[in-house]
């Protein structure tokens, strides 16, 4: 149990990022009960541990302590999801980008569908930087990643968002003719 002085403190450092931790679970896992389940976890163990944190910015612990639990449920319910290997023939180069393909499109189940797609460290990579806005160097931190590997990463995610929204828009414009 915390000190009053502490849970004080866990309450303004950490709950603040709940909304980001439950975003970055739900991506993970891709189901909200499983997402919820796995924030509950990872709030307990933060709370429980919170005396060994040290600083003033717990967003980047908390996510890391959320990736974690949401690994270690992906390795005990989806070992396979773990396993897949990044598809170097899957990404190609283009100048537009994900974004533009989105709104071009103006179909965010297109663009969902598209994330989901991506290979679980991808799509982490992605959720941590576009919708949580996070920096490399947080992303670094709360995948134990190489800033490289991360920049890397989500080069190739990007590159892999925009074909398949590419290929999609293709599809539609093709069968509205």
């Amino acid at each position: 149990m915390l000190r009053p002085e502490e849970r004080v403190r866990f309450e303004q450092l950490v709950l603040p990022h709940l909304d980001a931790a439950t975003n970055l679970a739900r991506w993970l896992l891709r189901t909200p009960a499983d997402a919820e389940d796995a924030v509950q976890e990872a709030m307990l163990r933060a709370y429980r541990f919170f005396q060994t944190f040290r600083g003033t910015e717990a967003r980047a612990w908390l996510l890391q302590i959320v990736r974690n639990t949401c690994y270690t449920w992906i390795e005990k319910r989806m070992p396979a999801e773990l396993l897949t290997e990044f598809n170097e023939d899957l990404h190609t180069t283009s100048s537009n980008t994900p974004e533009l393909i989105a709104i071009q499109a103006s179909n965010r189940q297109q663009l969902m569908r598209a994330l989901e797609a991506l290979p679980l460290r991808a799509r982490e990579v992605v959720v941590l930087r576009e919708l949580e806005e996070c920096s490399y160097k947080e992303i670094s931190t709360v995948t134990g990643m190489p800033i490289g590997t991360v920049m890397s990463t989500l080069s190739r995610a990007r590159e892999r968002l925009t074909r398949v929204l590419t290929e999609s828009s293709a599809k539609e414009a093709s069968s509205d003719l």
